[in-house]
Protein backbone atom coordinates (compact mmCIF):
# COMPACT_ATOMS: atom_id res chain seq x y z
CA UNK A 1 0.00 0.00 0.00
CA UNK A 2 1.53 3.29 -0.78
CA UNK A 3 2.13 5.81 1.85
CA UNK A 4 0.62 8.95 1.80
CA UNK A 5 3.05 11.13 1.16
CA UNK A 6 3.57 8.28 -2.22
CA UNK A 7 0.16 9.30 -2.82
CA UNK A 8 0.61 13.09 -2.59
CA UNK A 9 4.08 12.91 -5.01
CA UNK A 10 2.17 11.39 -8.01
CA UNK A 11 -0.71 13.43 -7.76
CA UNK A 12 -2.03 15.86 -10.78
CA UNK A 13 -2.22 19.38 -8.98
CA UNK A 14 -3.48 22.07 -10.85
CA UNK A 15 -1.75 25.25 -11.04
CA UNK A 16 -2.94 27.15 -8.38
CA UNK A 17 -4.16 30.06 -10.72
CA UNK A 18 -6.73 27.56 -12.08
CA UNK A 19 -7.67 26.35 -8.82
CA UNK A 20 -8.48 29.72 -7.96
CA UNK A 21 -10.23 30.15 -11.34
CA UNK A 22 -12.73 27.86 -10.08
CA UNK A 23 -14.16 30.34 -7.20
CA UNK A 24 -14.01 33.55 -9.15
CA UNK A 25 -10.38 34.38 -8.42
CA UNK A 26 -8.31 36.72 -10.59
CA UNK A 27 -4.60 35.86 -11.52
CA UNK A 28 -4.00 39.70 -10.15
CA UNK A 29 -5.77 38.56 -7.09
CA UNK A 30 -2.83 36.07 -6.03
CA UNK A 31 0.28 36.56 -4.83
CA UNK A 32 2.07 33.36 -5.78
CA UNK A 33 4.12 31.22 -3.74
CA UNK A 34 5.56 28.74 -6.38
CA UNK A 35 2.91 26.76 -8.71
CA UNK A 36 0.91 25.48 -6.22
CA UNK A 37 0.64 28.09 -2.96
CA UNK A 38 -1.02 31.40 -3.97
CA UNK A 39 -2.15 34.16 -1.26
CA UNK A 40 -5.29 35.54 -1.70
CA UNK A 41 -4.88 39.91 -1.51
CA UNK A 42 -7.32 41.72 0.25
CA UNK A 43 -8.59 43.24 -2.79
CA UNK A 44 -10.19 40.11 -3.62
CA UNK A 45 -10.88 39.95 0.12
CA UNK A 46 -12.88 43.24 0.27
CA UNK A 47 -14.50 42.72 -3.59
CA UNK A 48 -18.49 43.13 -3.30
CA UNK A 49 -18.85 40.26 -5.85
CA UNK A 50 -18.16 37.78 -3.83
CA UNK A 51 -21.72 37.62 -1.82
CA UNK A 52 -22.71 34.15 -1.14
CA UNK A 53 -23.61 33.00 2.45
CA UNK A 54 -22.36 29.97 2.69
CA UNK A 55 -23.48 27.47 5.40
CA UNK A 56 -20.94 25.83 7.70
CA UNK A 57 -20.05 22.50 8.17
CA UNK A 58 -17.53 22.23 11.75
CA UNK A 59 -15.60 18.28 11.88
CA UNK A 60 -15.07 17.52 15.65
CA UNK A 61 -14.02 14.45 17.59
CA UNK A 62 -14.30 12.26 20.37
CA UNK A 63 -11.10 12.81 22.63
CA UNK A 64 -8.13 11.67 20.58
CA UNK A 65 -6.16 8.80 21.12
CA UNK A 66 -2.99 7.10 20.29
CA UNK A 67 -5.60 4.94 17.74
CA UNK A 68 -6.09 7.70 15.60
CA UNK A 69 -9.22 9.57 14.71
CA UNK A 70 -9.16 10.86 11.45
CA UNK A 71 -10.34 14.20 11.87
CA UNK A 72 -8.05 16.30 8.99
CA UNK A 73 -8.56 13.32 6.49
CA UNK A 74 -12.64 13.35 7.01
CA UNK A 75 -12.11 17.27 6.53
CA UNK A 76 -10.97 17.08 3.61
CA UNK A 77 -12.63 13.88 1.83
CA UNK A 78 -16.07 15.59 3.08
CA UNK A 79 -14.77 18.62 1.40
CA UNK A 80 -14.33 16.58 -1.90
CA UNK A 81 -17.16 14.52 -1.53
CA UNK A 82 -19.32 17.40 -1.63
CA UNK A 83 -18.03 18.81 -4.18
CA UNK A 84 -18.29 15.35 -6.02
CA UNK A 85 -22.33 15.22 -5.35
CA UNK A 86 -22.79 18.79 -7.02
CA UNK A 87 -22.55 21.40 -4.40
CA UNK A 88 -19.33 24.06 -4.68
CA UNK A 89 -17.47 23.51 -1.39
CA UNK A 90 -14.20 25.18 -0.09
CA UNK A 91 -12.28 23.73 2.91
CA UNK A 92 -10.83 25.95 5.60
CA UNK A 93 -7.85 24.43 7.71
CA UNK A 94 -5.53 25.64 10.23
CA UNK A 95 -1.61 25.55 9.46
CA UNK A 96 0.22 22.73 11.12
CA UNK A 97 2.92 23.57 13.73
CA UNK A 98 6.27 22.53 12.77
CA UNK A 99 7.09 21.10 16.48
CA UNK A 100 4.47 18.64 16.67
CA UNK A 101 4.89 17.64 13.09
CA UNK A 102 8.85 16.56 14.43
CA UNK A 103 7.28 15.13 17.37
CA UNK A 104 4.96 12.63 17.86
CA UNK A 105 2.13 13.92 15.45
CA UNK A 106 3.68 13.85 12.56
CA UNK A 107 1.97 15.42 9.30
CA UNK A 108 -0.92 17.50 9.40
CA UNK A 109 -3.13 17.77 5.77
CA UNK A 110 -4.96 15.06 5.94
CA UNK A 111 -4.04 11.39 4.88
CA UNK A 112 -4.49 8.44 1.69
CA UNK A 113 -6.62 9.95 -0.76
CA UNK A 114 -7.78 12.59 1.17
CA UNK A 115 -5.09 15.03 1.82
CA UNK A 116 -4.00 18.73 0.78
CA UNK A 117 -1.15 19.32 -1.27
CA UNK A 118 1.47 20.45 -1.73
CA UNK A 119 1.85 18.51 1.63
CA UNK A 120 5.82 18.79 2.11
CA UNK A 121 5.33 22.36 2.17
CA UNK A 122 2.34 22.57 4.12
CA UNK A 123 3.72 20.34 6.50
CA UNK A 124 6.95 22.34 6.99
CA UNK A 125 7.61 25.88 5.83
CA UNK A 126 4.77 26.62 3.95
CA UNK A 127 4.60 30.27 3.88
CA UNK A 128 6.09 31.82 6.16
CA UNK A 129 2.94 32.81 8.33
CA UNK A 130 4.22 31.01 11.46
CA UNK A 131 7.92 32.36 11.62
CA UNK A 132 6.35 35.95 11.04
CA UNK A 133 3.80 35.72 14.25
CA UNK A 134 7.30 34.31 15.92
CA UNK A 135 8.98 37.60 14.91
CA UNK A 136 5.81 39.98 15.85
CA UNK A 137 6.24 37.97 19.07
CA UNK A 138 9.82 37.98 19.65
CA UNK A 139 10.00 41.83 18.40
CA UNK A 140 7.41 42.53 21.56
CA UNK A 141 10.28 40.57 24.11
CA UNK A 142 12.77 42.72 22.24
CA UNK A 143 11.56 45.97 22.90
CA UNK A 144 10.18 44.95 26.67
CA UNK A 145 13.44 44.17 27.42
CA UNK A 146 14.74 47.33 25.93
CA UNK A 147 12.44 49.07 27.56
CA UNK A 148 13.56 48.04 30.92
CA UNK A 149 17.49 48.74 29.96
CA UNK A 150 16.68 52.07 28.74
CA UNK A 151 15.34 53.46 32.07
CA UNK A 152 11.77 51.78 32.31
CA UNK A 153 9.88 55.04 31.95
CA UNK A 154 6.61 52.57 31.87
CA UNK A 155 8.02 51.51 35.47
CA UNK A 156 7.61 48.32 34.27
CA UNK A 157 7.73 45.01 37.20
CA UNK A 158 10.11 42.66 36.05
CA UNK A 159 8.56 40.23 37.93
CA UNK A 160 5.13 40.64 36.12
CA UNK A 161 5.92 40.26 32.76
CA UNK A 162 3.94 37.69 31.43
CA UNK A 163 4.64 38.35 27.62
CA UNK A 164 7.49 35.21 27.21
CA UNK A 165 9.15 34.68 23.64
CA UNK A 166 8.18 32.27 20.79
CA UNK A 167 9.66 29.54 18.31
CA UNK A 168 7.89 27.06 16.60
CA UNK A 169 9.61 24.23 17.93
CA UNK A 170 9.15 21.36 20.18
CA UNK A 171 11.91 22.32 23.09
CA UNK A 172 11.25 21.54 26.36
CA UNK A 173 14.92 22.78 27.95
CA UNK A 174 13.05 26.39 26.70
CA UNK A 175 9.87 26.45 29.13
CA UNK A 176 12.31 28.73 31.82
CA UNK A 177 15.30 30.92 31.08
CA UNK A 178 17.03 33.91 32.57
CA UNK A 179 17.79 36.78 30.39
CA UNK A 180 19.67 39.69 30.71
CA UNK A 181 23.25 38.32 31.45
CA UNK A 182 25.22 40.26 28.96
CA UNK A 183 25.96 43.30 30.41
CA UNK A 184 26.06 44.95 33.81
CA UNK A 185 22.96 47.42 33.20
CA UNK A 186 20.87 45.18 31.69
CA UNK A 187 17.86 44.44 34.01
CA UNK A 188 17.80 39.79 34.63
CA UNK A 189 14.58 38.50 35.04
CA UNK A 190 13.64 35.01 34.34
CA UNK A 191 11.77 34.62 30.87
CA UNK A 192 10.77 31.38 28.89
CA UNK A 193 9.63 30.16 25.28
CA UNK A 194 6.08 29.21 24.29
CA UNK A 195 5.29 27.30 21.00
CA UNK A 196 4.68 30.25 18.25
CA UNK A 197 1.07 28.47 17.82
CA UNK A 198 0.54 29.30 21.56
CA UNK A 199 1.76 32.48 21.31
CA UNK A 200 -1.38 35.24 21.76
CA UNK A 201 -0.07 36.95 18.38
CA UNK A 202 -1.57 33.78 16.55
CA UNK A 203 -4.78 33.68 18.46
CA UNK A 204 -5.28 37.72 17.85
CA UNK A 205 -3.99 36.85 13.98
CA UNK A 206 -6.76 34.41 13.87
CA UNK A 207 -9.57 36.63 14.87
CA UNK A 208 -8.88 39.57 13.36
CA UNK A 209 -11.33 40.93 10.48
CA UNK A 210 -8.63 43.29 8.91
CA UNK A 211 -5.07 44.73 9.83
CA UNK A 212 -6.51 47.63 11.30
CA UNK A 213 -8.79 45.38 13.54
CA UNK A 214 -5.21 43.42 14.39
CA UNK A 215 -3.13 46.37 14.82
CA UNK A 216 -6.11 47.20 17.70
CA UNK A 217 -6.26 44.27 19.11
CA UNK A 218 -2.00 43.78 18.96
CA UNK A 219 -2.37 46.96 21.05
CA UNK A 220 -4.35 45.66 23.49
CA UNK A 221 -2.30 43.18 24.39
CA UNK A 222 -0.94 42.76 28.17
CA UNK A 223 2.78 41.80 29.11
CA UNK A 224 2.71 42.87 32.58
CA UNK A 225 2.08 45.29 35.13
CA UNK A 226 3.56 48.68 36.47
CA UNK A 227 4.92 48.96 40.27
CA UNK A 228 1.09 50.15 40.68
CA UNK A 229 -0.07 46.65 39.91
CA UNK A 230 -1.64 48.41 36.48
CA UNK A 231 -2.38 45.96 33.30
CA UNK A 232 0.61 47.25 31.15
CA UNK A 233 -0.33 47.40 26.74
CA UNK A 234 1.45 46.69 23.53
CA UNK A 235 0.24 50.27 22.77
CA UNK A 236 1.79 51.27 25.55
CA UNK A 237 5.16 50.44 24.52
CA UNK A 238 4.21 52.02 21.45
CA UNK A 239 4.49 48.61 19.49
CA UNK A 240 1.43 47.78 18.02
CA UNK A 241 2.39 49.06 14.80
CA UNK A 242 5.40 47.60 14.05
CA UNK A 243 4.10 44.29 15.34
CA UNK A 244 1.41 44.75 12.47
CA UNK A 245 3.95 45.34 9.60
CA UNK A 246 5.71 42.29 9.95
CA UNK A 247 2.16 40.34 10.27
CA UNK A 248 0.97 42.38 6.79
CA UNK A 249 1.28 39.57 4.52
CA UNK A 250 0.77 36.73 7.31
CA UNK A 251 -3.09 38.38 7.34
CA UNK A 252 -3.78 37.36 3.91
CA UNK A 253 -5.34 33.92 3.54
CA UNK A 254 -3.20 31.07 1.62
CA UNK A 255 -4.94 29.19 -1.00
CA UNK A 256 -3.72 25.08 -2.13
CA UNK A 257 -5.89 22.47 -3.19
CA UNK A 258 -6.79 18.56 -1.95
CA UNK A 259 -5.86 15.65 -4.37
CA UNK A 260 -8.89 16.19 -6.21
CA UNK A 261 -8.34 19.65 -6.43
CA UNK A 262 -10.85 20.78 -4.01
CA UNK A 263 -9.68 24.39 -3.12
CA UNK A 264 -8.24 24.95 0.54
CA UNK A 265 -7.82 27.83 2.56
CA UNK A 266 -5.26 26.58 5.05
CA UNK A 267 -4.77 29.84 7.59
CA UNK A 268 -3.41 30.22 11.36
CA UNK A 269 -2.67 28.01 13.45
CA UNK A 270 -3.50 28.51 17.30
CA UNK A 271 -2.86 25.23 19.84
CA UNK A 272 -6.55 24.27 20.89
CA UNK A 273 -5.73 22.87 24.07
CA UNK A 274 -4.38 25.98 24.84
CA UNK A 275 -5.83 29.04 22.45
CA UNK A 276 -9.06 28.74 20.63
CA UNK A 277 -8.00 25.69 17.79
CA UNK A 278 -9.64 27.40 14.65
CA UNK A 279 -8.14 28.70 11.40
CA UNK A 280 -8.61 32.52 10.73
CA UNK A 281 -12.19 34.53 10.59
CA UNK A 282 -10.60 35.93 7.53
CA UNK A 283 -10.56 32.75 5.59
CA UNK A 284 -13.76 31.23 7.50
CA UNK A 285 -15.55 34.18 6.07
CA UNK A 286 -14.21 34.26 2.56
CA UNK A 287 -15.25 31.02 2.14
CA UNK A 288 -18.80 31.42 3.35
CA UNK A 289 -19.24 34.26 0.16
CA UNK A 290 -17.77 32.04 -2.40
CA UNK A 291 -18.97 28.24 -1.76
CA UNK A 292 -21.95 26.95 -0.53
CA UNK A 293 -20.50 25.02 2.02
CA UNK A 294 -17.55 25.82 3.84
CA UNK A 295 -15.78 22.61 5.55
CA UNK A 296 -14.04 23.66 8.58
CA UNK A 297 -12.49 21.81 12.07
CA UNK A 298 -11.45 22.63 15.76
CA UNK A 299 -8.71 21.18 17.17
CA UNK A 300 -8.82 18.18 19.51
CA UNK A 301 -12.56 16.80 20.36
CA UNK A 302 -15.79 18.48 21.12
CA UNK A 303 -14.91 19.35 24.37
CA UNK A 304 -12.19 21.46 22.95
CA UNK A 305 -12.34 22.33 19.52
CA UNK A 306 -16.22 22.65 19.31
CA UNK A 307 -17.06 24.61 21.99
CA UNK A 308 -13.88 27.32 21.67
CA UNK A 309 -15.47 27.78 17.56
CA UNK A 310 -19.00 28.55 18.84
CA UNK A 311 -18.69 30.04 21.94
CA UNK A 312 -15.65 32.36 20.67
CA UNK A 313 -15.06 31.99 16.42
CA UNK A 314 -18.72 31.76 15.93
CA UNK A 315 -19.49 34.42 18.23
CA UNK A 316 -16.88 36.71 16.28
CA UNK A 317 -18.23 35.83 13.46
CA UNK A 318 -21.87 36.27 13.75
CA UNK A 319 -22.65 32.69 12.53
CA UNK A 320 -23.36 29.21 13.86
CA UNK A 321 -22.57 25.91 11.91
CA UNK A 322 -25.10 24.37 9.87
CA UNK A 323 -23.61 21.06 10.98
CA UNK A 324 -21.67 19.30 13.14
CA UNK A 325 -19.98 16.13 12.19
CA UNK A 326 -18.24 14.06 15.11
CA UNK A 327 -15.61 11.77 13.56
CA UNK A 328 -15.18 8.46 15.77
CA UNK A 329 -13.54 5.30 15.17
CA UNK A 330 -13.95 2.05 16.12
CA UNK A 331 -10.18 1.59 17.24
CA UNK A 332 -10.10 5.10 19.22
CA UNK A 333 -13.64 4.09 20.84
CA UNK A 334 -11.98 0.80 22.06
CA UNK A 335 -9.10 2.77 23.32
CA UNK A 336 -11.24 4.70 25.18
CA UNK A 337 -12.83 1.05 26.59
CA UNK A 338 -9.20 0.55 28.24
CA UNK A 339 -7.38 -1.81 25.08
CA UNK A 340 -4.38 -0.61 24.44
CA UNK A 341 -2.60 0.45 21.27
CA UNK A 342 -0.75 -3.10 20.48
CA UNK A 343 -3.98 -4.86 20.69
CA UNK A 344 -6.72 -2.22 18.55
CA UNK A 345 -6.83 -4.83 15.84
CA UNK A 346 -7.88 -7.56 17.91
CA UNK A 347 -11.94 -7.24 18.07
CA UNK A 348 -12.90 -6.56 21.34
CA UNK A 349 -16.97 -5.83 21.49
CA UNK A 350 -16.80 -5.43 25.27
CA UNK A 351 -14.03 -2.96 25.29
CA UNK A 352 -15.91 -1.07 22.09
CA UNK A 353 -19.35 -0.89 24.27
CA UNK A 354 -17.28 0.71 26.89
CA UNK A 355 -15.53 3.17 25.13
CA UNK A 356 -18.69 4.40 22.92
CA UNK A 357 -20.03 6.47 26.34
CA UNK A 358 -17.12 9.05 25.30
CA UNK A 359 -18.88 9.40 21.73
CA UNK A 360 -22.18 9.43 23.80
CA UNK A 361 -20.98 12.45 25.57
CA UNK A 362 -19.65 14.35 22.29
CA UNK A 363 -23.12 14.16 20.51
CA UNK A 364 -24.69 15.79 23.92
CA UNK A 365 -22.30 18.27 23.71
CA UNK A 366 -23.39 19.08 20.40
CA UNK A 367 -27.02 19.08 21.32
CA UNK A 368 -26.48 21.13 23.92
CA UNK A 369 -26.27 24.12 21.24
CA UNK A 370 -29.25 22.93 19.07
CA UNK A 371 -27.20 22.40 15.87
CA UNK A 372 -27.89 19.40 14.08
CA UNK A 373 -24.82 16.86 14.05
CA UNK A 374 -24.19 13.29 12.22
CA UNK A 375 -21.28 10.75 13.45
CA UNK A 376 -19.00 10.22 10.62
CA UNK A 377 -17.19 6.59 11.63
CA UNK A 378 -14.20 6.23 9.97
CA UNK A 379 -13.49 2.64 8.71
CA UNK A 380 -10.33 1.19 9.42
CA UNK A 381 -9.22 -2.57 7.43
CA UNK A 382 -8.91 -4.00 10.94
CA UNK A 383 -13.07 -3.33 12.15
CA UNK A 384 -14.60 -6.25 12.59
CA UNK A 385 -17.99 -7.10 11.17
CA UNK A 386 -19.48 -7.59 14.80
CA UNK A 387 -17.96 -4.42 15.48
CA UNK A 388 -19.60 -2.46 13.40
CA UNK A 389 -22.73 -3.99 13.63
CA UNK A 390 -22.65 -3.12 17.23
CA UNK A 391 -21.58 0.62 16.53
CA UNK A 392 -24.73 0.59 13.74
CA UNK A 393 -27.05 -0.70 16.16
CA UNK A 394 -26.18 1.13 19.00
CA UNK A 395 -26.56 4.89 16.70
CA UNK A 396 -29.82 3.47 15.20
CA UNK A 397 -31.32 2.60 18.84
CA UNK A 398 -30.10 5.74 20.04
CA UNK A 399 -31.28 7.91 17.02
CA UNK A 400 -28.02 9.27 16.24
CA UNK A 401 -27.27 9.90 12.72
CA UNK A 402 -24.37 7.89 11.23
CA UNK A 403 -22.32 7.61 8.22
CA UNK A 404 -19.68 5.62 7.32
CA UNK A 405 -16.67 7.07 6.11
CA UNK A 406 -13.83 5.70 3.86
CA UNK A 407 -12.62 9.02 2.63
CA UNK A 408 -8.64 7.62 3.31
CA UNK A 409 -8.53 4.49 0.83
CA UNK A 410 -11.58 5.77 -1.73
CA UNK A 411 -10.99 9.81 -1.72
CA UNK A 412 -14.26 11.61 -2.32
CA UNK A 413 -16.44 8.13 -3.16
CA UNK A 414 -15.91 7.08 0.37
CA UNK A 415 -17.73 10.23 1.52
CA UNK A 416 -20.72 10.48 -0.32
CA UNK A 417 -22.63 9.31 2.11
CA UNK A 418 -21.64 11.13 5.00
CA UNK A 419 -21.57 14.29 1.83
CA UNK A 420 -25.56 13.52 1.35
CA UNK A 421 -25.96 13.02 5.02
CA UNK A 422 -24.68 16.53 5.54
CA UNK A 423 -26.51 18.15 2.94
CA UNK A 424 -29.88 16.56 4.37
CA UNK A 425 -29.20 17.97 8.12
CA UNK A 426 -28.93 21.85 6.13
CA UNK A 427 -31.51 21.87 4.31
CA UNK A 428 -33.77 22.98 7.42
CA UNK A 429 -33.75 26.36 9.23
CA UNK A 430 -31.09 26.09 12.14
CA UNK A 431 -33.24 25.61 15.14
CA UNK A 432 -33.98 29.57 16.66
CA UNK A 433 -32.31 27.80 20.14
CA UNK A 434 -28.75 27.70 18.38
CA UNK A 435 -26.32 30.17 19.82
CA UNK A 436 -23.25 30.19 22.63
CA UNK A 437 -23.21 28.25 25.97
CA UNK A 438 -22.96 31.54 27.70
CA UNK A 439 -23.42 35.26 27.42
CA UNK A 440 -20.60 37.50 27.94
CA UNK A 441 -21.77 39.57 30.63
CA UNK A 442 -22.33 36.53 32.52
CA UNK A 443 -19.53 36.16 35.40
CA UNK A 444 -16.40 34.63 34.77
CA UNK A 445 -17.05 31.95 37.38
CA UNK A 446 -20.80 31.18 35.48
CA UNK A 447 -19.28 31.07 32.17
CA UNK A 448 -16.27 28.51 33.25
CA UNK A 449 -18.73 26.48 35.35
CA UNK A 450 -21.20 26.31 32.60
CA UNK A 451 -18.18 24.56 30.30
CA UNK A 452 -16.86 22.54 33.01
CA UNK A 453 -20.21 20.99 34.10
CA UNK A 454 -22.43 20.96 30.62
CA UNK A 455 -19.69 19.81 28.04
CA UNK A 456 -17.28 18.38 30.16
CA UNK A 457 -19.45 16.64 32.77
CA UNK A 458 -18.02 17.90 35.74
CA UNK A 459 -19.52 17.48 39.42
CA UNK A 460 -18.24 20.81 40.39
CA UNK A 461 -14.84 23.40 39.54
CA UNK A 462 -12.93 24.77 42.62
CA UNK A 463 -10.33 27.46 41.90
CA UNK A 464 -6.79 27.97 43.53
CA UNK A 465 -6.04 30.63 45.76
CA UNK A 466 -4.13 32.67 42.80
CA UNK A 467 -6.69 32.05 40.40
CA UNK A 468 -9.12 33.15 42.82
CA UNK A 469 -7.30 37.07 43.42
CA UNK A 470 -6.71 37.10 39.50
CA UNK A 471 -11.16 36.82 38.99
CA UNK A 472 -11.16 39.50 42.21
CA UNK A 473 -8.55 41.74 39.69
CA UNK A 474 -10.00 41.20 36.42
CA UNK A 475 -13.11 42.09 37.94
CA UNK A 476 -12.20 45.55 39.16
CA UNK A 477 -10.54 45.80 35.57
CA UNK A 478 -13.47 44.86 33.45
CA UNK A 479 -12.44 41.96 31.95
CA UNK A 480 -15.00 40.24 33.25
CA UNK A 481 -17.12 40.41 29.87
CA UNK A 482 -14.16 38.77 28.17
CA UNK A 483 -14.77 34.98 26.51
CA UNK A 484 -13.22 32.01 28.54
CA UNK A 485 -10.87 29.81 26.44
CA UNK A 486 -10.12 26.55 28.94
CA UNK A 487 -6.61 25.26 28.54
CA UNK A 488 -7.17 21.58 29.10
CA UNK A 489 -5.68 18.35 28.39
CA UNK A 490 -7.45 16.79 25.00
CA UNK A 491 -7.15 13.66 25.98
CA UNK A 492 -9.79 13.23 28.65
CA UNK A 493 -13.15 15.14 29.40
CA UNK A 494 -11.30 15.90 33.15
CA UNK A 495 -8.66 18.39 33.53
CA UNK A 496 -6.65 14.58 33.76
CA UNK A 497 -5.29 13.03 30.96
CA UNK A 498 -4.83 9.28 32.07
CA UNK A 499 -8.78 9.58 32.76
CA UNK A 500 -10.33 8.27 29.56
CA UNK A 501 -13.69 7.13 28.31
CA UNK A 502 -16.54 9.04 29.87
CA UNK A 503 -15.75 9.60 33.44
CA UNK A 504 -18.46 11.00 36.30
CA UNK A 505 -18.04 12.98 39.26
CA UNK A 506 -15.00 14.56 38.93
CA UNK A 507 -13.56 18.36 39.70
CA UNK A 508 -12.34 20.38 37.47
CA UNK A 509 -9.28 22.38 38.99
CA UNK A 510 -8.71 25.99 37.50
CA UNK A 511 -4.67 26.99 38.69
CA UNK A 512 -4.20 30.14 37.02
CA UNK A 513 -5.51 32.23 34.52
CA UNK A 514 -3.79 34.13 31.14
CA UNK A 515 -5.54 37.31 30.08
CA UNK A 516 -4.98 37.33 26.09
CA UNK A 517 -6.89 40.81 25.69
CA UNK A 518 -6.06 41.43 22.55
CA UNK A 519 -7.55 37.89 21.26
CA UNK A 520 -10.83 39.12 23.94
CA UNK A 521 -11.01 36.11 26.02
CA UNK A 522 -9.20 35.26 29.22
CA UNK A 523 -7.60 31.33 28.94
CA UNK A 524 -8.13 29.66 32.23
CA UNK A 525 -5.28 27.13 32.97
CA UNK A 526 -6.22 23.58 34.05
CA UNK A 527 -4.03 20.00 34.74
CA UNK A 528 -0.59 20.57 33.87
CA UNK A 529 -0.96 22.01 30.63
CA UNK A 530 2.22 23.29 28.80
CA UNK A 531 2.44 26.10 26.32
CA UNK A 532 6.00 24.43 25.38
CA UNK A 533 5.92 20.69 24.27
CA UNK A 534 8.89 19.01 24.64
CA UNK A 535 10.05 16.21 21.75
CA UNK A 536 9.24 12.69 22.14
CA UNK A 537 11.73 9.94 22.72
CA UNK A 538 11.34 8.40 19.17
CA UNK A 539 9.85 11.71 17.76
CA UNK A 540 8.89 11.72 13.90
CA UNK A 541 11.62 13.43 12.90
CA UNK A 542 13.61 10.13 12.97
CA UNK A 543 11.67 8.88 10.27
CA UNK A 544 12.24 11.93 7.62
CA UNK A 545 14.83 12.28 5.23
CA UNK A 546 16.09 13.19 1.86
CA UNK A 547 17.15 10.36 -0.19
CA UNK A 548 17.57 11.15 -4.07
CA UNK A 549 16.49 14.42 -3.51
CA UNK A 550 12.99 13.24 -2.72
CA UNK A 551 11.32 13.98 1.09
CA UNK A 552 10.31 10.60 2.94
CA UNK A 553 8.77 9.67 5.78
CA UNK A 554 6.97 12.67 6.26
CA UNK A 555 3.20 12.25 7.87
Amino acid sequence: MKSDLEIAQVAKMKKIQTVAKSIGLKNDELELYGQYKAKISFNAINSNRFNKEGKIILVTAINPTPAGEGKTTTTVGLGDALNRIGYKTMIALREPSLGPVMGVKGGAAGGGYSQVVPMEDINLHFTGDIHAVGAANNLISAIIDNHLFQGNDLHINPESITWKRAMDMNDRSLRKIQVGLSMAKEISRFDGFDITVASEIMAVLCLSKDLDDLKYRVGRIVIGENMEGLPVTVSDLKAQGAVTMLLKDAIKPNLVQTLENTPVLIHGGPFANIAHGCNSMIATSFARRVADYVVTEAGFGADLGMEKFIDIKARNLGVMPSAVVIVASIRAMKSHGGVDKASLKIENVDALKKGIANLEKHTENVKQYYVPYVIALNRFESDSDSELDFVMNWAKENHHPLALSEVFGKGSLGGVDLAKTVVSLTELPLDSKATQLYRLDESIKTKIERIAKTIYGAKDVVYSEKAQTQIEKFNQLGWDNLAICMAKTPLSLTDNPKIIGRPKNFTITIREFKPSIGAGFLVALTGDVMTMPGLPKLGAYENMDVIDGKIVGLF
